[in-house]
């Protein structure tokens, strides 16, 4: 199995981030969202996506 540079996973990242802020969205659970990782953002992400 082929390795993904770690920038495409901070790039992914990144654009969730932007994603989410577009929402209004700025903390989860109290955190900042650049406190969290992928997974969480995506799991926000896609509830939010199926919410909304």
């Amino acid at each position: 199995m082929e390795q993904i540079p770690e920038s495409k996973f901070e790039d992914k990242r990144s654009n969730v981030i932007e994603e989410l802020v577009a929402q209004n969205v700025f903390k989860i659970n109290g955190r900042q969202l650049y406190e969290l990782s992928l997974y969480e953002l995506m799991k926000t992400y896609t509830e939010k996506d199926q919410v909304g």
